[in-house]
């Protein structure tokens, strides 16, 4: 029997041992509990906390509700003993970048120990985590084999599916969004193929290596830093020459092959760090990604343009009013890295925040979505229970579906005559008339 044969046999047929899935964030979560709904599954994760939720029924995501987690039969488990039961497992942690914007990775390195601890002959292990092209081969596989003491291709086999979820799109989802899948082999190809078609209901594309899934994942996401770059930059200067951006964006939309995309903060988990992981692997070999290098710096100096842009407006409405500004109230709608998640990871609208008050403005922080301990726990900022009206300027951050319906009578509301609305997506444009209106 083919090994692609045998893995689905058993994960389907007789006992079904179960696959595992490896790191229970937003993007091990989901595959989780779509892979339930075909396989018996154990849900792994070192943080006791979030395996105590998950079996409570809580997503403290807020991606899933308790009714997403009614018969799903998971095994939520940070125990090896669980997790050695598996037979198929799919490794989904996280690959951030340090303080110094170097990869970190420390939690793949550990979940890869940690499954090689778990390995024995005819096994299957699937690397989810972002990574740069030729890292699965070149440092997970060894880390297996050393662990294991299996050879790869012989004892057990390698694949690579690269993640592709959008937190709080509701309709690109799992099913719904084609998944890229590799092998080291033909046959395990064909095994992760069958295994991942069985809950993808768009259906699978198969990579021509692991190193091209690999590197289709940072080229997608590559891609959008630099559009959203060209964005940030041309916005910049349309500024500085008095055009509407937002205008001119719907002028050239017109164009049949225009690419629409609109500037902003690029923060999260991967537009913001992908691009380091390309230009570590490009400096490891010697050969210079310029445009990729200059993409990422203009979106890291987009926090630093926008406050020095704000407190421009500030002092336009009160001339009076001079360093050390405390003089100035803002409110900041919104503080996670993007709209309609709680998840506050290198949020960009946490470090504008942190700009105004190191300029010496008093600045109130609210969110909806976000966990008031997460954000004081990361950022140290105390998220307002009450507003404190009025303000000078209300800044909206992140535009949260809960702030899309605001009306300009709101903002009337809390801000001072002569005040300014700053909104960075543009959300409330032509709909603010009474008030100074500022959008990149």
């Amino acid at each position: 029997m083919r090994w692609s044969d045998a893995i689905y046999e058993r994960l389907t047929a007789g006992g079904r041992s179960p696959l595992a899935v490896v790191g229970l964030g937003y993007v091990g979560l989901p595959l989780a509990l779509a892979f339930s709904r075909c396989f018996r599954v154990v849900g792994y994760d070192t943080d006791p906390r979030r395996i105590a939720q998950l079996r409570g029924g809580v997503d403290a995501s807020g991606a899933f509700g308790p009714e997403d987690f009614r018969e799903c039969g998971i095994r939520f488990s940070s125990s090896e003993e669980a997790l050695a039961e598996a037979v198929f497992y799919v490794v989904a942690v996280p690959t951030p970048v340090d303080a110094r914007r170097r990869p970190d990775l420390s939690c793949l390195d550990e979940a890869t120990r940690t499954v090689g601890r778990c390995l024995r002959p005819g096994d299957c292990v699937v690397f989810e985590s972002t990574v740069w092209p030729g890292c699965t081969e070149e440092r997970c596989v060894p880390l297996l084999e050393s662990v294991s003491g299996l050879v790869a291709g012989r004892d057990f086999k390698v694949g690579y599916s690269p993640e592709r979820i959008n937190p709080g799109d509701r309709e690109h989802t799992l099913s719904r969004t084609v998944k890229v899948v590799a092998g080291c082999d033909a046959e395990t190809l064909d095994g992760v193929a069958a295994v991942y078609g069985r809950v993808i209901g768009a259906g699978v594309f198969r990579a021509a290596s692991i190193r091209v899934a690999e590197a289709a994942k940072m080229l997608e996401n590559v891609q959008r830093d630099v559009n959203i770059a060209l964005m940030n930059e041309c916005a910049v200067l349309f500024r500085e020459l008095g055009i509407d951006t937002a205008a001119t964006l719907e002028a050239a939309a017109t164009k049949w092959n225009f690419v629409r995309v609109a500037p902003g903060l690029v923060g999260g988990h991967c537009i913001g760090v992908d691009p380091y992981y390309l230009l570590e692997k490009a400096a490891g070999t010697g050969v210079r990604i310029p445009v990729v290098q200059s993409a990422r710096a203009v979106n890291e100096g987009m926090v630093g343009y926008v406050a020095r842009a704000l407190l421009d407006e500030l002092r336009a409405g009160d001339a009076t009013i001079s360093p050390p500004l405390a003089g100035w109230r803002v409110l900041q709608l919104g503080i996670t890295y993007k709209e309609n998640v709680a998840d506050c990871r290198n949020s960009k609208a946490a470090e504008l925040f942190g700009e105004l008050t190191r300029a010496g403005v008093e600045v109130d922080a609210a969110d909806p979505c976000a966990d008031a301990g997460c954000v004081r726990e990361m950022y140290g900022i105390e998220l307002t229970e009450r507003l404190r009206p009025p303000y000078d300027l209300v800044l909206v951050a992140v535009p949260h579906d809960a702030y899309r319906s605001l009306g300009e009578e709101y903002f009337l509301s809390i801000v001072k005559p002569g005040g300014c609305v700053a909104d960075l997506r543009s959300v409330y444009r032509n709909k603010i008339h009474a008030l100074r209106y500022w959008s990149l």
